[in-house]
């Protein structure tokens, strides 16, 4: 790892603004952002560009979206929407067959649902419009606008990744421009007297391109690395990047996207984060890119879990995730889908 690169429990820290500082500190931003997605798959990312004011008014309306009265929250359960938007509570996502403890609420770009048909992939429902609180009409411009920041950041870091693989830095744009698949998650994560469990999220990859995560100041993300689980620590005014499988598939596995966990926090105490995923257009298929031979040599093909395989059709790779996590959506808008696989 390049000796200017500051780590903290071994996750490397960068400087996004790198890649306008002149060709040379350009070509060594991506050199170091090669190595940090090849080496540990997670890093941090500052000089990104959000203001810090807006960063702290998501997490104040957050805070405050969790504040409210349960009945408000119920109002917008996610149970509802066909699209996965909305709330839900603690214990009804599941990861790798067991409850997540923690509250939520997921947001989407915001589109029109598209008319059922029979014959269209099923996929075709996961589009759809966003469930917004009556009681704090405040959080549909501050999300949306937040939406707009975060999309842009990840946009740039994927021209990035782009370019560090040695392509032309728009050769991902074909399958996202337009309608990118823009996932935001509000989550809080209650004190473990609240619900007698370790497991915050368990452990898992991200299927989309990037996550970037706004922590607020309580731990709990880990890392999994070979020597064991590496924490996460909160750093002010940075996200925290992981890669996700589109990535792994793109480059045939030159890239990882790399196992994570949260652990619940300790009694008396909560944690607060907002997490942003950029994916692909539902309808687009994951190109396999044609590597340098000195990358390509070290690209061993994806990681397939045969509980959860890997597709190349971004719309079900998808929806797989969305049935999987969150059954009781399932059951009520998939019923048709479930005694059958969905790949």
């Amino acid at each position: 790892m390049n000796l200017r690169v500051v780590t903290l429990n071994g996750l490397p820290l960068l400087d996004l603004s790198r890649l306008e500082q002149g060709q040379p500190e350009r070509d060594s931003f991506l050199d170091d952002l090669r190595r940090a997605a090849r080496d540990v798959g997670f890093f941090y990312i500052a000089g990104h560009g959000i203001p810090d004011h807006q960063i702290e008014r998501v997490l104040e309306l957050s805070r405050r979206f969790f504040a409210l009265p349960e009945a408000d929250k119920l109002a917008i359960e996610m149970v509802n929407s066909p699209h996965f938007r909305g709330y839900t509570r603690a214990g009804l996502e599941i990861t790798r067959g067991e409850a997540d403890w923690r509250e939520q609420l997921d947001i989407g770009a915001e589109r029109p649902a598209l008319a059922r048909d029979p014959a269209a992939p099923p996929w075709t429902r996961l589009q759809g419009p966003n469930q917004w609180p009556d009681t704090l009409p405040e959080l549909k411009q501050a999300l949306l606008a937040w939406q707009t920041a975060v999309t842009d950041v990840a946009v740039r870091l994927l021209r990035a990744f782009a370019e560090a693989l040695e392509q032309p830095d728009d050769i991902f744009e074909p399958i996202y421009a337009d309608a990118p698949n823009q996932h935001i998650k509000l989550i809080r994560y209650p004190g473990r007297d609240q619900t007698g469990s370790g497991q915050g999220v368990g452990a898992h990859k991200d299927s989309g391109f990037l996550t970037l995560l706004l922590q607020d100041t309580q731990g709990g993300l880990e890392v999994e690395s070979a020597s064991g689980w590496i924490p996460a620590v909160p750093l002010a005014s940075t996200f925290v990047v992981n890669i996700g499988e589109l990535l792994e598939l793109a480059s045939n596995g030159y890239l990882k996207a790399t196992v994570h966990r949260v652990v619940t926090p300790p009694s008396g105490a909560e944690r607060l984060s907002v997490a942003f995923f950029l994916g692909a257009r539902h309808d687009a298929e994951v190109p396999l890119l044609a590597l340098p031979p000195a990358l390509a040599a070290e690209a061993h093909g994806p990681e397939s879990d045969p509980a959860n395989p890997l597709f190349h059709q971004v719309g079900t790779n998808y929806l797989k995730g969305r049935l999987r996590s969150h059954p009781d959506v399932a059951r009520r808008h998939y019923a048709d889908l479930l005694d059958r696989p969905v790949g």
